[in-house]
């Protein structure tokens, strides 16, 4: 009997993620609801605090769901790339970047609009799942900047990140100071194609 108990348990906790990582993708993250996801899934509101903390909670679970489709998205590329030159390869894993970004825009958005900050409590997923994505940029800069340091290649690393995830984030939210949707790609190549690059 307990082992149906359970086993019931479990499969509301994932009907709960599959229904509020849904709701995520089609309406973004503050359309997330308590009484709406408890309707969907035939629960009570009270239902969803025997699972999760909070709604942040639940958010968190989605979104360790979304960083894993990323990391895949961007190590296939990095294994795909493996042999080109390490410039070409930060463009190729930009490009996936967008690419994921454009297609999963709602849950992309998601990663960055829940509320975390970088000194208080940050689920393990999540620094592991952020250290793997910096890992993929970091191996082409070592190569472009062999006289860096950990910490210079940390900095370097953060900064490419940061560039270019404004670029894609201004580019699909249709800023006005953003770059037009058709010319991301080509914007993110001039970037990275001048990484390392003597003046």
């Amino acid at each position: 009997m307990a082992g149906k108990v359970e086993a019931r348990k479990a499969a509301l906790r994932e009907k709960l993620v599959d229904l509020a990582e849904a709701q995520i993708a089609g309406e973004g993250l503050a359309s997330l609801r308590a009484r709406e996801l408890a309707r969907q899934a035939d629960c009570a509101v009270g239902a969803i605090y025997t699972h999760f903390d909070d709604l942040h909670a639940l958010t968190l679970e989605v979104n360790g769901r979304t960083f894993a489709r990323l990391g895949a998205a961007v190590g296939a590329v990095v294994a795909d790339t493996k042999h080109e030159a390490p410039n070409d390869r930060l463009i190729a894993m930009s490009h996936a970047y967008l690419q994921f970004a454009g297609d999963h825009p709602k849950l992309w958005r998601a990663l960055f609009d829940v509320e975390m900050r970088s000194d208080g409590p940050v689920p393990a997923w999540y620094a592991q799942a952020m250290a793997q994505l910096f890992a993929y940029i970091t191996a082409p800069l070592s190569e472009i900047f062999p006289d860096f340091d950990d910490r210079q290649l940390d900095l370097m690393t953060r900064t490419l990140f940061s560039s270019v995830h404004g670029i894609v984030l201004l580019g699909l939210e249709n800023r006005i100071s953003g770059v037009p949707g058709e010319q991301l790609r080509t914007m993110i190549r001039l970037l990275l194609e001048q990484v390392g690059q003597k003046t």
